[in-house]
């Protein structure tokens, strides 16, 4: 058996223990680890258009562009750049070993060009589902969790409703055995008006399906706009993604359309805890530097909110 302690022996044991507890030491196993952000960022390529169409930069180059150039891990890809090679079976394998390259995760396809599906014309209704069947096979491919798609209709505003949920169930349909969810953005039209995209979600009742709220795509046409605050908050208990749209920043650093600390705190309250992309689409900043400046205005915002 151990010999007992003395009392100098004692009382300089309970010393270094109190100086333990003072240093804050935890029990075994305990994880002293800080919590995780409460979102992330990706970057749409959209916020790129100007340098792919101009062609400045490779649109297969988009990962080794997010990675290196703004220390990006998230991408969102937009299928007009890659058009061209629609129903190429390579496409797929050299985006996803760039990707892989450099250890970016690939989130979704922004589809446009593809028809409505929201058309009254049931014949082009049914071929632009089928239209998207290529980007949702490419998305499957590259392990992104959605394709976005548009939800346009022509007609009455009840009409609309009823057509472009139609489309998108049956879109959701052919898109569930891959695993690909179809999000709608609010993108002109009655899919800039909040409460009619809701109802939309509503009558679809598919699990797959899902919105990605815009932070400025709310122009309803003939000058008119829907609140921007109404709208993302109408979205976000459908979200699926969330698209941090910017324009222009004032000198502090601020988009100068958009209070994000308002926004955020609606995207924070609706529980939506996934990434949140770029997409600076303005002209008042270089490409760059508009990428640049919506991703410090993220961060900061998301530290203040954590």
């Amino acid at each position: 058996m151990p010999a007992p302690l003395d009392r100098r022996s004692f009382l300089s044991l309970c010393a270094a223990g109190s100086a333990g507890l003072t240093l804050g030491c935890r029990a075994p196993g305990a994880d002293s680890r800080p919590a995780p952000p409460w979102f992330s960022i990706s970057l749409a390529q959209w916020s790129l258009h100007r340098a792919f169409r101009g062609g400045a930069l490779d649109p297969l180059d988009f990962a080794r562009v997010a990675t290196l150039e703004y220390h990006i891990d998230a991408i969102e890809y937009v299928n007009q750049f890659y058009a061209k090679r629609k129903g190429d079976a390579k496409l797929a394998g050299e985006l996803r070993q760039r990707a892989d390259d450099h250890g970016v995760t690939s989130l979704l396809i922004m589809c446009d060009g593809e028809g409505y599906l929201g058309d009254p014309d049931a014949a082009k209704r049914a071929q632009a589902v089928e239209n998207h069947r290529y980007w949702v096979e490419l998305a499957k491919a590259l392990g992104c969790h959605s394709v976005r798609v548009n939800a346009y209709s022509e007609g009455a505003y009840d009409e609309q409703q009823k057509l472009a949920a139609d489309g998108l169930r049956r879109l959701c349909e052919l898109a569930d055995p891959y695993g690909v969810n179809v999000i709608v953005e609010n993108h002109g039209g009655l899919s800039s008006n909040g409460a009619w995209l809701a109802g939309v979600m509503t009558k679809v009742a598919h699990p797959r399906v899902g919105t990605l709220p815009d932070f400025g795509n709310f122009s309803l046409g003939d000058g008119k706009e829907y609140d921007r605050y109404v709208g993302v908050a109408e979205m976000m208990p459908f979200a699926k993604g969330v698209s941090a749209k910017s324009h222009a920043f004032d000198a502090a650093g601020n988009e100068v359309h958009t209070d994000y600390r308002r926004m955020l705190a609606l995207v924070q309250a609706a529980g939506y805890r996934g990434r949140i992309g770029i997409e600076y689409e303005g002209d008042a900043h270089s490409e760059p530097e508009g990428i640049r400046l919506t991703k410090a205005l993220l961060e900061r915002v998301r530290a203040q909110t954590s």
